[in-house]
């Protein structure tokens, strides 16, 4: 007996973690076969996983009185005179309450991750949008190195070295400058001319983590390595596992402590 199609409402529920396992391998089985998709699924699951975060101290909070249903239902039940001028000023402080609420939950919600951690999503969710790019991944090609050297260290402040991967298998193939809730980062681009690419992601870092160690992470089928080093934060990131991608990220972090 065939397995059943995979649907949009499968994918979505293997983001959000509420298949039944079986169901679970069957998905896992169509991403792995469906690098598209995987990808589409990894920028999903990278945000869902920002929002958590940054709806987590809110969902802690006690409810508040004005808020408590039994409360709100005894007020109800009360007899109110001039009942007219009564809802419309209630409308009047819903929507006041609507506006501030908003307001308040702007800086939460939109709240980027700091230090090495953004750099990492900021890596993964850029690889999501330029590595599936099969007409123009990258807007200067590895022939315009140069130029594209000099456009990074002009938009970035510091000068950028760009890895050499050859030895690791891939093709240096370009780079774009790109943007960042924490201000510009240059994006390297590589390829192993069997479908497979590399994103390395670098920026300044204007926060947190000026200097940090090397730490993986991972977004779906997404995996990846930052680290920062004087003042410069960084992040390779691509599909293959991350033991195939450290000793890659180390030979990265090699080159680079060399033109500091």
């Amino acid at each position: 007996m065939s397995a059943r199609p995979i649907t949009e409402e499968d994918l979505h529920g293997f983001v959000d973690g509420v298949l039944a396992p079986d169901r679970i391998a069957e998905v896992q089985a169509y991403l792995d076969t469906h690098p598209d998709a995987a990808q589409r699924i990894a920028g999903y699951a990278g945000q869902r996983s920002m929002l958590r975060a940054a709806l987590a101290p809110i969902a802690e909070e006690p409810l508040p009185p004005d808020l408590d249903l039994a409360r709100m239902i005894a007020q109800r039940s009360r007899p109110r005179p001039n009942s007219r001028w009564a809802f419309a000023a209630a409308a009047v402080v819903l929507l006041a309450l609507g506006i501030a609420g908003g307001w308040t939950l702007r800086g939460p919600i939109l709240a980027p991750q700091e230090g090495i951690a953004a750099v990492a999503q900021e890596a993964a969710d850029n690889y999501a949008v330029y590595a599936p790019d099969k007409l123009r991944p990258v807007e200067l090609r590895a022939t315009d190195r140069a130029e594209l050297v000099a456009w990074t260290a002009q938009r970035l402040g510091r000068p950028v070295a760009v890895p050499d991967l050859a030895a690791s298998g891939y093709r240096f193939m370009g780079g774009r400058i790109v943007s960042t809730a924490h201000g510009p980062a240059a994006l390297f681009m590589y390829d192993d001319d069997r479908g497979t690419r590399l994103v390395m992601l670098t920026r300044v870092m204007r926060g947190a983590d000026h200097n940090a160690p090397m730490t993986p992470h991972g977004s779906g089928s997404i995996n990846g390595f930052a680290w920062a080093d004087n003042g410069l934060g960084y992040s390779l990131v691509g599909p293959a596992a991350l033991d195939a991608l450290h000793p890659i990220a180390n030979d990265v972090r090699r080159q680079l402590s060399r033109n500091i």
